[in-house]
């Protein structure tokens, strides 16, 4: 993990070279002009799992997309050893697992196995590995019996994990994902809060939920106008109601 950005809201984080995910500098306008991103620099290191937490418009999103090639900006995004170029585009998407908030948007296929089976297929491995690897990722989020479902027909929390599914089978370095809770209900929120936390995957969960941040995730990081204004241990900062209040968030 990186040494926390120096403020008075900070706290000393380990050194991380980032061996995961450096995400250095990364600047970024939209076409109209505003100005999404203003120098991000941020680290990821294997096993972390961490929360990208601020109120709506501080960049979150947009810098998610930018660990995939969605949204191409100035500076450098680097995964897995490997720099986000245009050349290394398809190998970077197969490496970062990107799960949308609406599982809709990621799921077209008309069954759960030939939308799990999607990536591998594009990837040209030959058919017993994709159905090997459609196999593993939907028992990793527990959802094996449910290969031949129809997708549209799957509840809310259930979508969430196949799109989690489709994502898997490609096998990735890290896994991103856009308020993961967001429309569920109580019982399917629990589900995949113990999902997460089982999964041995590095993880950068952008959300609202600071109940799931506290509860599951060691490290937050707090975005605000397109800066990260803090980085630091997720119970310290929780505890911080000044650091908070500041940047929109509510102690949970």
């Amino acid at each position: 993990m990186p040494v926390a950005h120096k403020s008075k809201f900070d706290f000393a984080l380990p050194e991380c070279d980032g061996d995961v995910l450096q995400i250095s500098e990364l600047k970024f306008s939209y076409p109209d002009g505003h100005q999404a991103l203003y120098g991000v620099s941020l680290n990821l290191c294997q096993g972390d799992k961490v929360a990208l937490v601020g109120p709506n418009g501080a960049g979150k999103s947009t810098l998610m997309l930018h660990l995939n090639g969605i949204l191409s900006g100035q500076g450098h995004v680097n995964v897995g050893g490997m720099e986000l170029t245009h050349e290394n585009l398809p190998i970077i998407r197969a490496m970062v697992g990107l799960v949308f908030q609406n599982p809709d948007d990621q799921l077209f296929s008309p069954t759960v196995f030939e939308d799990v089976a999607f990536g591998p297929l594009h990837m040209g491995l030959p058919e017993v590995e994709v159905r090997a690897r459609v196999s593993e990722a939907l028992d990793q989020v527990r959802m094996s019996n449910f290969r031949d479902r129809l997708s549209h027909h799957l509840s809310m929390g259930e979508k969430k994990r196949i799109a989690i599914a489709t994502v898997l089978s490609m096998r990735p370095q890290i896994l991103v994902l856009d308020e993961p809770s967001a429309g569920l209900d109580p019982r399917a929120r629990r589900s995949l809060i113990n999902l997460l936390r089982d999964l041995p995957i590095s993880m950068l969960v952008s959300t609202h939920d600071l109940a799931m941040v506290k509860e599951l995730f060691p490290r937050m990081v707090i975005m605000d106008e397109g800066r990260i204004v803090s980085d630091g241990l997720t119970m310290e900062l929780l505890d911080n109601e000044e650091l908070l209040e500041a940047h929109g968030l509510e102690k949970p």
